[in-house]
């Protein structure tokens, strides 16, 4: 008798599954949350540190809850797209205020909570609590997308459909956290984007993409677009020798939340606000190299200035500026790349 889809692919998984990640010990739908939200669009050797140390500072929903924004994303700086974290905060405080703490037992609530789509729901109720619901992230969909030989792009209605219904009808009613788990690893670690390991493969007989030779077609590739440049010129105010001007930015668009350098569209609009506001030296004025940071879908050109400041300024607006020292780290949110520019810049200098 032939095994069916998921018979193959839960025997693989007993062979070959990972089956002692961080969040699978001690397994409760917090630490699964938590960890689903921190897997999307990150690789599980990137998220296992930061899943480590965001379990120690906030072991449970309700510390998470009562925490500021600001100690949060301090916790998932260099982890990316911290819109993220700011969801997962939200999402936190409305499990404690509506749903006594735990999270939701159906798949339509969960997918009420903010940044929680329908197959990270269906991860969670199914890793957490083995509720029988489909999954389809990205390491899924591209295991489908072979093996069905879907013809376009997962992500346009008409095949994401097909994936759903598929995904769906291949989903078993018993070990659905096993089989969950063995789907996204299956993806992770043998079906992959190149070079997949077919060879290794549970599926190997009936994927459609191998019998066709296209594996390295499919799934088809999202249409290209051309990608943007924008500019941007970061102000790098020190004062007392080690000490930067940061300034928070707004609660959404890029690094939403999350403490900067003062942007401005110039050097000399830099230069001025400076002289002006913080009374810099102005003989100090210093440009550095351009640096470009790259983000889904376009690249961002940071022409950073230096300027050295009169050690008794202020700021203005308190709760909207910091002296920050990089040698001395405040527990707020920096993005990766002025975290870097700052170290640069400042550490270097007082070597």
């Amino acid at each position: 008798m032939k095994r069916t889809f998921a018979e193959k692919v839960l025997a693989w998984f007993d062979q070959h599954g990972r089956k002692d990640l961080p969040w699978q010990r001690d397994r409760t739908p917090y630490r699964v949350w938590v960890s689903e939200i921190m897997l999307q669009q990150t690789q599980v050797a990137t998220v296992i540190p930061y899943f480590k140390a965001f379990m120690r500072r906030f072991p449970d929903v309700a510390t998470l809850a009562r925490s500021s924004i600001d100690e949060v994303l301090h916790h998932w700086s260099g982890l990316g797209y911290y819109a993220r974290a700011r969801h997962l905060h939200q999402a936190a405080q409305i499990v404690v205020e509506q749903h006594g703490g735990e999270f939701p037992l159906s798949l339509e609530a969960a997918m009420e909570l903010p940044g929680i789509g329908r197959s990270t729901a269906g991860a969670i109720l199914a890793l957490a609590r083995g509720n029988r619901h489909p999954i389809l992230d990205g390491n899924v969909k591209r295991v489908l997308a072979r093996y069905l030989a879907i013809e376009g792009f997962p992500g346009e209605p008409a095949a994401n459909r097909q994936l759903w219904a598929f995904a769906e009808a291949c989903t078993p009613h018993d070990r659905v956290d096993d089989f969950t788990q063995a789907m996204m690893d299956l993806g992770a670690s043998v079906c992959a984007r190149r070079r997949p390991l077919c060879a290794s493969c549970p599926l190997f007989d009936a994927c459609a993409a191998r019998l066709s030779g296209r594996q390295s077609q499919l799934p088809v590739a999202r249409p290209r677009r051309a990608r943007r440049v924008k500019t941007t010129c970061m102000l790098l105010a020190i004062r007392n020798g080690g000490h930067v001007l940061l300034e928070q930015r707004p609660p959404h668009g890029i690094w939403g939340g999350l403490w900067g350098l003062p942007e401005f569209a110039s050097t000399d609009a830099a230069r001025e606000w400076s002289i002006q506001a913080l009374r810099a030296r102005e003989t100090s004025v210093q440009q550095l190299g351009t640096l470009r940071h790259a983000f889904t879908h376009f690249d961002l050109d940071i022409e950073p200035v230096r300027i050295d400041c009169d050690g008794t300024c202020g700021v203005m607006e308190s709760g909207r500026f910091v002296w920050y020292s990089p040698a001395a780290p405040l527990p707020i949110g920096i993005a990766a790349p002025v975290r870097h520019l700052m170290e640069k810049v400042v550490l270097a200098r007082n070597d």
